[in-house]
């Protein structure tokens, strides 16, 4: 942990999430994302895989249709309604490049958000713990893609019939879970509560994870996550590594 954060900037009003899996918003940053909405922010979520492949006790089809309900109705605890999924890349097995760049870009142009969050993309949690590769691959893409989208003449095809435009208007992209933070959003009990109450909602994957019960073994975890922070800013809190545009 840094010994110096300084809080979030908060000259945003739209944000969009980009994420991996089903349940990366829920560890922590859905405290983050409670505080944002109850001040009258946008935020929404952009999911590249249904999170299949990860509960080993259900068939991956079956899964998907799981996970991606689970993480509506958990994006919901925290005031998030905008919840897509892309189809096409399959959970453990995201392939990096221009393809996943190319619909990246379209969403940012999509929603125009100045904020952008994702997932981390470095190589480990916390030097030692080794980062799972579909974190790695949507973290760098996501982080190549906020570039693409101000550029009109990188994938032009979206903008032929008028209904896309280049946005260049990212302000900032909060990389979560990174082990180089240099931002902090400052979580209140209640926002607290609320991450507890949407982590909780991914009962088949916790299920599946431990036998304790949802709620309790998302308090505990989140507990030991969002209190990881330096002194001076309250119980709990979500860090970020912020890239400025």
């Amino acid at each position: 942990m840094a010994e110096r954060l300084e809080l979030l900037p908060d000259d945003w009003q739209r944000a969009l999430a980009i994420i991996a899996h089903p349940d990366d918003m829920e560890y922590g940053v859905a405290g983050a994302v409670a505080e944002w909405t109850a001040t009258g922010r946008e935020v929404s979520y952009l999911i590249v895989t249904r999170g299949e492949a990860g509960i080993d006790g259900l068939p991956p089809d079956e899964a998907a249709v799981v996970r991606e309900a689970e993480q509506r109705a958990s994006a919901a605890v925290v005031g998030v309604s905008a919840v897509d999924f892309l189809d096409g890349h399959h959970d453990g097995v995201i392939e990096g490049g221009v393809a996943l760049r190319r619909e990246l870009a379209r969403e940012i142009r999509r929603h125009r958000p100045e904020l952008v969050v994702t997932i981390n993309h470095h190589d480990t949690w916390d030097g030692s713990s080794w980062n799972t590769p579909d974190h790695r691959v949507v973290g760098r893409a996501v982080l190549d893609a906020v570039g693409d989208a101000g550029n009109r003449w990188i994938f032009p095809e979206q903008l032929a019939d008028g209904t896309l435009q280049p946005w260049d208007g990212v302000r900032h992209v909060a990389v979560a879970g990174s082990p180089h933070p240099t931002h902090v959003v400052t979580v209140g009990e209640k926002g607290f509560e609320l991450s507890v109450a949407a982590l909780a909602e991914h009962r088949a994957y916790l299920g599946a994870l431990r036998d304790e019960d949802p709620t309790a073994q998302a308090r505990g975890t989140l507990t030991q996550i969002m209190s990881d922070i330096p002194p001076g800013f309250g119980a709990y809190g979500v860090t970020f590594q912020l890239y400025g545009r």
